[in-house]
């Protein structure tokens, strides 16, 4: 039987999220509000940024306050983003490309330059057995 405080929370729960572990490539779809609305005719221009990189961390389970830590390294500067994955403000997440990882934290990954920083792919589509040739 669910509690008081998960009967108040499920509803802001999203059910379209991808399974998102670390050492994937994700795409997030994040919603940007520009512009001032108090200066303007009172609308925010509203696009949709996207943010692609390594998944490092997922903290916080599977509750309202989980949220993913996603690396990039642009022009030869790392850049961390932290996205909360129930937000309203995050539009959709999109699994790129897989990497077999042994850790759950992949932090050391900020220290690590060149070929140390390089992770094994792992085969995203499901295996299909073939068949024995006779």
């Amino acid at each position: 039987m669910p509690t008081t405080i998960e009967k108040f929370v499920e509803p802001s729960l999203r059910k379209d999220l991808p399974d998102i572990r670390p050492g994937d490539t994700i795409r997030v779809h994040q919603k940007i509000k520009e512009g001032d609305p108090s200066i303007s005719s009172g609308q925010a221009k509203e696009r949709i940024q996207i943010f692609e990189g390594l998944v490092l961390a997922r903290k916080h389970g599977k509750g309202v306050n989980a949220t993913l830590t996603v690396r990039r390294v642009i022009e030869d500067v790392g850049v961390e983003r932290i996205f909360p994955l129930h937000s309203p403000m995050i539009e959709n997440i999109e699994v790129v490309k897989r990497a077999k990882v042994r850790r759950a934290k992949l932090y050391y990954l900020r220290e690590a330059k060149g070929k140390k920083a390089k992770l094994k792919a792992k085969e995203m589509g499901v295996a299909v057995a073939e068949e024995p040739v006779k």
